[in-house]
């Protein structure tokens, strides 16, 4: 019984977007430090990008308008902002310290490969914007640090770019749902929203794929 009720808190916690009401009537305002861990690790550990991101941001938004006692959207926005930035620059020192060495093995464990070689191409077409837009891409944000990390980019650059990606990533999905998130129609079809959320967050690097994909073909 013990460990069907540890697989049930961990399968909670890996899918907090949807769990996050239940948790928040659990644990109060421990959640706050839950919500912070998990964005953390989301963003800053680069074996766990499976964790939620984009959806989570909403689901906390819509709670807060809703529990304003216990979450407050403007604390709630500058912790998650907070662990987004610390989470970028732990990854980008991992990076920067242990990624060349990692880098040029062809199998590593705990880490996926293709992540890594598609955001380091990424990053080579993109150089330091890539920071910044990979924070709305799922994945390719969790590596995106580590691979800027590989190529020593100038640190305080990279923290501009990272404050800069995290203000709109944070800011547009926590208020996004602190907004719309409780309107009616939102509220009846959540799941859903959720799922378009994660959807359209995945387009950019479906995207990017088929145009690589297509690309080399239309070469040969």
């Amino acid at each position: 019984m013990e460990v069907f009720a540890s697989i049930d808190v961990i399968n909670a916690f890996l899918h907090l977007d949807k769990t996050l009401d239940q948790v928040m009537r659990d644990y109060h305002t421990w959640v706050y430090l839950i919500l912070f861990a998990i964005i953390f690790c989301e963003t800053g550990l680069v074996v766990t990008p499976f964790l939620p991101g984009d959806s989570l941001l909403f689901a906390a938004g819509s709670l807060a308008a809703i529990s304003g006692s216990v979450l407050e959207v403007h604390w709630l926005f500058l912790l998650l902002f907070s662990a987004a930035v610390m989470g970028d620059t732990t990854n980008y020192w991992i990076g920067r310290f242990i990624g060349p060495k990692i880098f040029h093995k062809e199998n590593v464990r705990f880490l996926n490969r293709k992540h890594l070689d598609r955001t380091h191409a990424f990053y080579e077409k993109h150089g330091g914007k890539t920071v910044v837009i990979a924070r709305f891409m799922p994945i390719i944000r969790t590596f995106a640090p580590f691979v800027a990390g590989i190529g020593s980019m100038n640190y305080v650059k990279f923290l501009c770019f990272s404050i800069a990606g995290t203000i709109l990533w944070v800011g547009g999905f926590v208020l996004g749902g602190y907004f719309f998130g409780n309107i009616p129609v939102v509220k009846r079809n959540f799941t859903l929203v959720i799922m378009v959320i994660i959807v359209i967050s995945l387009m950019p690097a479906l995207i990017a794929f088929l145009r690589e994909k297509f690309g080399k073909a239309d070469n040969k």
